[in-house]
């Protein structure tokens, strides 16, 4: 697929800031650690990869605002368009060797996200999509399963951690959840969770307290390949909640009144 000018600036930062990352990876127990809350942990290879992205998309695009895990909010000169950007979704798997983790971008434009990139490096799997033109990984168009029975489906959702108070809402979704369906993965990057329902991995993807870098650009490669994507509360909005639910068309109904209670 030949993609806009944007997208292939947000795949060429991927991918730059995906090599570094591996090269860390490598020698990931020689990293050095620093504490950033409960549970939750940043490295010198995660900021070096914000670095890396931020020099390309704002080298590029130097007007458009900047919304990252690692740094502060930035405004742009233009408004209506801004990167969001995570330079490695799942930092814990990260530090213990577990080869699953990616970098996300996405880029909003006027409070929409018009494209999006999920870039795991350890498997060379490039998952990107743009408003209107479908979503891909590599070389290969995504369409999300086909299946039609929860009992047949396999969901992904995370479990908090660390004391987080949303622990005894998410006991009882997954009470709900787990008898109806044939199993539920927590396997900690929520944009990778949201690119293997795009590409049928799994059948729906649900969690909360989220942020916007975690999930903008999954939640436009999953539209992009069929899927369907609300908040938990269906009167709210996905990035600025930060929850959301997912899944094929025909899942989706009955999955959310699982999740939704």
């Amino acid at each position: 697929m030949v993609g806009s000018a944007n997208l292939n600036i947000m795949i060429k930062a991927a991918r730059r800031a995906g090599r570094s990352l591996v090269k860390d990876f490598r020698e990931v127990e020689n990293l050095q650690v620093s504490m950033k809350g409960a549970g939750d942990f940043v490295s010198r290879a995660d900021l070096n990869a914000e670095k890396i992205i931020k020099e390309d998309l704002m080298g590029a695009r130097p007007t458009y605002g900047w919304l990252a895990e690692e740094s502060s909010e930035e405004e742009g000169q233009d408004p209506t368009r801004r990167w969001i950007v995570d330079p490695l979704d799942g930092t814990t798997n990260y530090l213990h060797g577990l080869p699953h983790w990616a970098v996300s971008i996405a880029l909003e434009h006027k409070g929409q996200i018009v494209a999006g990139v999920v870039f795991d490096p350890a498997k060379d799997e490039m998952f990107f999509a743009e408003k209107g033109a479908g979503a891909w990984m590599n070389d290969s168009r995504l369409r999300v399963s086909g299946r039609s029975r929860m009992i047949e489906s396999v969901f992904s959702t995370g479990l908090p951690f660390g004391g987080r108070s949303d622990l005894p809402d998410t006991l009882k979704e997954l009470g709900r959840v787990l008898p109806g369906c044939a199993g539920v993965r927590r396997w900690g990057a929520a944009a990778l969770d949201l690119a293997y329902v795009a590409a049928g991995r799994y059948d729906g993807f649900w969690e909360r307290r989220l942020n916007a870098w975690d999930i903008a650009a999954g939640v436009i490669i999953v539209r992009e390949a069929g899927g369907l994507a609300e908040p938990i509360n269906p009167a709210g909005d996905i990035i600025a909640d930060g929850t959301i639910i997912c899944a094929n068309e025909p899942i989706f109904a009955p999955f959310a009144r699982l999740v939704r209670g």
